[in-house]
């Protein structure tokens, strides 16, 4: 597996970015195999999280998985292990490619908005010292382009990997691609030129859930905001309707004033949505939520369907057991 950048070391976490191309027709055995690593890894001290990210547009199949560790040294022992050596040797069957990865340390938190572009550089190091005025030069154009969210530059960790690494965050992938493609970042790398050797671009539809800072066994890609909210409201009407005819006719009987009264069923519906409900929902829901592949429009259609006719359903029952 290539290695490529990372940061100055940090005692506030590490992160490992990974990218492989998957060969055609074997998207559902590499899923299998990484969530079998998923398993593996969460084995290993250190570990917060880690999230997959299936292939966007243009993206060649490849497939992108993010690990985040409390420490440094946590992660480089889980990169290091025999156990993930033999991982690795199952999965080379199923890539097109030797995978590539950045190892980050470090790392600030940010708003779970956006996508990521994670560009890998191999610079001299006589060059060093200019490559990072270069940078200050690329961030400040970037500043000046629609939807610039965050930039944050990683260095070289000695004995870990070489290259410097640079991720950013847009807040849709059009405004992402319009300062990839301008005028004004080919005429910043025509004059970079000569502080780095190669560089290389991978483009991730998400800002890795708080730019590094995920939630902990998250598997599979985000789904988009519609069918979230579809899902939390299928949750979410069932929860209140229930309370309203059961804890609250009792505080009502009780005496309990209606804003102490709305409180208690708010911890109640959010309790229950957290812990039991929404649980259900997801895992009900998710090969629509998060198929698996490249789906047509029909997978999408067709769940989204199923969604509102579970709507129906519970506006039938609700009004049924509610009519005077």
């Amino acid at each position: 597996m290539n290695r490529s950048a990372s940061r100055t070391a940090r005692e506030d976490g590490a992160t490992v970015v990974t990218s492989q191309k998957v060969r055609p027709g074997f998207d559902d055995d590499y899923q299998s195999w990484q969530e079998k690593t998923n398993r593996v890894v969460q084995r290993f001290e250190g570990f917060e999280g880690t999230e997959l990210y299936p292939p966007g547009a243009g993206a060649e199949n490849e497939w992108t998985v993010v690990f985040r560790f409390s420490r440094l040294d946590q992660l480089t022992a889980w990169l290091d292990s025999g156990t993930r050596r033999e991982l690795l040797d199952e999965e080379r069957p199923l890539l097109e490619e030797e995978p590539r990865q950045e190892v980050l340390a470090g790392g600030a938190p940010a708003e779970e908005t956006g996508v990521t572009a994670v560009i890998s550089h191999e610079v001299p190091p006589r060059h060093e010292e200019d490559f990072e005025r270069w940078q200050d030069k690329v961030l400040k154009a970037q500043q000046s382009f629609p939807g610039f969210k965050g930039s944050e530059m990683f260095r070289p960790v000695a004995g870990v990997q070489e290259n410097w690494v640079v991720a950013f965050r847009y807040d849709t992938r059009e405004h992402l691609d319009d300062w990839l493609n301008s005028g004004a970042r080919k005429r910043l790398l025509d004059e970079g030129a000569d502080y780095f050797r190669s560089y290389d671009v991978r483009k991730v539809g998400s800002a890795f859930s708080g730019w590094f800072r995920f939630e902990e066994g998250a598997e599979k890609g985000i789904p988009p905001n519609w069918k979230q909210a579809m899902t939390v409201v299928l949750a979410l009407y069932p929860t209140v309707m229930v309370l309203n005819l059961t804890v609250g006719f009792e505080l009502n009987d009780l005496g309990v004033p209606a804003w102490f009264g709305l409180f208690i069923g708010n911890i109640c519906s959010v309790a229950i949505l957290t812990w039991v409900l929404m649980p259900l929902v997801t895992r009900l829901f998710d090969r629509w939520l998060a198929p698996r592949g490249r789906p047509g429009i029909r997978v999408h259609v067709l769940g989204a369907l199923v969604v509102v006719a579970c709507y129906a359903v519970l506006l039938v029952i609700f009004g049924l057991t509610t009519a005077d």
